[in-house]
């Protein structure tokens, strides 16, 4: 068997008719982990900064987490949680786990942003001092990749942010402080994933042109026998049908985007660490992401949106605010001294709200495809949104904010909102650990993910 990988670039970008996907659609690899018929897919975003939510000592009120333990309904959280940033996800309430009460079980060294972004994914340790100290263990996404992907396929590793900063990438690790570097060109990303990388310019637009050429005349066919008066009923449903399917392949299926989508990678390419960008940038390497599940390139993803203390501007009722980092310390100040920024505890939270929103947009984008199991990708999808703390100030490490979407394969119990009791956050990566079906020898969880000193387990609350 070859890999979808080469398959792709022996194909060099080009859509072909429907009978020669179907005789490759078992391409992309064979590895299946615990037994699982459907493979399930695994994306990590990490926004920084904390959320705004109700800490101890401080004068703030809850507006990021439901009003309510319990069931998660489209009704209550548009309505009765409306203030609430993660309304914003009303839709999918049904596809939610929202977990609190999870921490980090170990200090920082000195700095909290990075002490927290080395342990978000993998509960190790942190070794050295300040901005420059690293996780001591490997994160969840290289754990699963080496259960789920093909041998060689690692697992993407995305950013929207400038590479060079005070505190940058932080976290994917291959191993004990072996950190691994984040891709943040979408552009990129994109032609790795189809086996473009390093073509030339003149290659990339023959594809371009030749993919028209064959997606038009398939079309076009397709139309003139729909046409023909002599069909029966049921001769015409078959070939319309067909005719849908492959208008969907040509998009969902077939490991590339749209030639408009594609335009817009290539034009952001230069411009992809820009602060107006960040957005943008966060959303299309979702929908990368979403392909690369789509077409089962790869089966695990991290994306990390701003850099570790994220100095991002976003803009907030229409106007262009102070750096993220300033408004999570409340002062115009990356210390602890500063003028007090005004209302920066509701600026927080609209923050959050543009953050729920860029995760809503990886729902959607998962929701348009199919799964191997025929329902939407979403359902074989573990999709988490997490922080490298859980709070702005003061930076925190307890009651981190968890908030996974998507059943994987029925495996989660969705449609809540638990409080996990305080316990330590590796018990949360081995519960998303075994949601991905990777199992102990005996069939049961896994449960010994993270440093060898945490207490092993998951938390049962969220299997279903």
């Amino acid at each position: 068997m070859i890999s979808r990988r080469r398959f792709l670039a022996g194909l060099g970008g080009a859509m072909v008719a429907l009978p020669a996907l179907e005789s490759v659609k078992f391409l992309g690899g064979s590895a299946k982990a615990a037994g699982k018929e459907n493979p399930v897919f695994s994306v990590f975003v990490r926004q920084g900064n904390g959320c705004q939510q109700a800490i101890s000592g401080r004068d703030e009120p809850d507006r990021f987490w439901p009003s309510a333990l319990g069931a998660l309904t489209q009704d209550s959280l548009a309505n009765s949680d409306s203030d609430r940033a993660v309304s914003e996800l009303a839709e999918y309430a049904d596809s939610l786990l929202m977990v609190s009460g999870t921490r980090y079980a170990f200090p920082g060294n000195g700095c909290g942003h990075t002490g927290g972004l080395n342990q978000c994914l993998t509960a190790a340790k942190v070794t050295g001092e300040g901005k420059d100290s690293l996780a001591d263990g490997e994160s969840i996404d290289w754990f699963l990749s080496q259960q789920v992907n093909p041998a060689g396929i690692e697992p993407l590793n995305l950013m929207s942010g400038p590479q060079s900063a005070y505190i940058a990438h932080g976290l994917s690790y291959s191993g004990p402080q072996q950190l691994r570097g984040a891709s943040n060109n979408p552009f990129a990303v994109y032609q790795d994933l189809v086996g473009l990388a390093g073509a030339s310019q003149e290659l990339l637009e023959a594809i371009a042109l030749r993919r028209r050429s064959v997606n038009d005349l398939v079309r076009d066919e397709m139309q003139d026998l729909l046409g023909k008066s002599y069909l029966s009923a049921a001769d015409r449903e078959r070939l319309q049908t067909h005719f849908d399917v492959i208008r969907d392949i040509e998009v969902n299926m077939s490991c590339q985007l749209t030639d408009s989508e594609v335009m817009a990678l290539e034009d952001i390419s230069g411009a992809a660490e820009d602060n107006g960008n960040r957005i943008a940038v966060a959303e299309m390497m979702m929908d990368l992401i979403a392909m690369a599940f789509s077409c089962d390139a790869n089966r695990v993803a991290t994306l990390q949106i701003g850099t570790g203390n994220d100095g991002t501007r976003y803009t907030v009722n229409g106007e262009l605010q102070n750096t993220f980092h300033r408004i999570s310390h409340r002062i115009d100040g990356d210390g602890s001294e500063g003028a007090p920024i005004p209302n920066a505890d509701l600026l927080h939270h609209e923050i959050d709200r543009i953050y729920a929103r860029m995760f809503k947009h990886l729902l959607d984008r998962l929701s348009l495809y199919t799964s191997a199991s025929g329902a939407p990708l979403l359902d074989d999808t573990m999709a988490l949104w997490t922080n490298d703390l859980a709070s702005g100030p003061p930076h925190s490490y307890r009651n981190l904010p968890q908030i996974v979407a998507g059943k994987a394969g029925g495996f989660l119990k969705t449609g809540q909102y638990i409080d996990a009791g305080d316990v330590t956050h590796n018990k949360f990566l081995n519960t998303l650990i075994s949601a991905a079906g990777v199992c102990k020898a005996d069939q049961s969880p896994y449960d010994s993910f993270g440093d060898a000193e945490l207490e092993a387990g998951v938390i049962p609350e969220m299997i279903a």
